[in-house]
């Protein structure tokens, strides 16, 4: 059954505005499990720009569900996670100077060294994952360097949807859909789990929740943004129940 993974990042960003004490990650993140999510998703960036270490050690302490913690693959970032033991390390692209990640992490140009950096969390029992795009060159080198988990970038199919007609049935919008059905066969063909997010809303989260074998979607700016208006539990629960509800009339639909 499709799971939710719901990023807190920008509650802390509220937060970092005023450099104070509220609105707390943690809250976020017990509001979101009683909405229904499976797991609670943060990046601890280089510079701090919106979750803090403190942030991530209560989380690992007080949320009884999944923690998946996004992370440059770099020493510092490796030695946090050793520490911490999250369900999930992601490994991601991370630039100073970007809003947002920009684009999947090039797994296929630094093999040797993302190989290095899954066997030192794998040692310590962390199941690691890589944000990629939809290329195979891209899942394939996934494999090699013995990564468990391929998140799909599903940023380009958003741009897509939301530039090209708002509707899964359009040219523009069923081409990206294809890319990321063909990527996610083989990540599983590859004998990974295949999970997608990145700038999924709404409007656009139900044809990615219908694609086969999809075991996660991790969303955070649209959950937090809708959030401001109805609550974390219930954005939460009305994500999930769009998300449900489309894998559920996939399935039924399939031979």
């Amino acid at each position: 059954m499709i799971e939710l993974g719901v990023n807190i990042d920008h509650v802390a960003t509220v937060r970092q505005a005023r450099r104070t004490y509220e609105p707390d990650p943690v809250w976020a993140a017990v509001e979101a499990h009683l909405g229904g999510a499976d797991g609670i998703t943060v990046h601890l960036r280089e510079d701090r720009r919106h979750i803090q270490d403190q942030d991530v050690r209560r989380l690992r302490e007080l949320t009884h569900i999944k923690l998946n913690l996004e992370m440059a693959a770099t020493d510092e970032m490796v030695a946090i996670a050793r520490d911490l033991k999250p369900e999930m390390a992601m490994l991601v692209p991370e630039g100073r100077h970007e809003i947002t990640t920009e684009g999947g992490l090039d797994v296929a140009a630094q093999e040797s060294r993302l190989r290095r950096v899954v066997e030192q969390l794998a040692e310590v029992g962390i199941l690691t994952s890589v944000f990629i795009d939809a290329e195979l060159a891209q899942v394939e080198a996934a494999a090699r360097i013995g990564a468990r988990v391929c998140e799909l970038h599903t940023g380009p199919y958003a741009q897509a949807f939301y530039e090209r007609g708002r509707d899964p049935r359009s040219p523009a919008v069923a081409a990206e859909l294809e890319k990321l059905l063909t990527a996610g066969q083989a990540v599983v063909d590859l004998a990974m789990r295949f999970n997608a997010g990145h700038a999924l809303n709404y409007f656009n989260v139900q044809p990615v929740a219908t694609l086969p074998q999809v075991r996660e979607l991790h969303i955070g700016h649209a959950i937090v943004s809708r959030a401001l208006f109805v609550g974390m539990r219930e954005a939460v629960r009305e994500m999930k129940r769009l998300m449900r509800e489309a894998a559920a009339h996939a399935s039924h639909l399939a031979p």
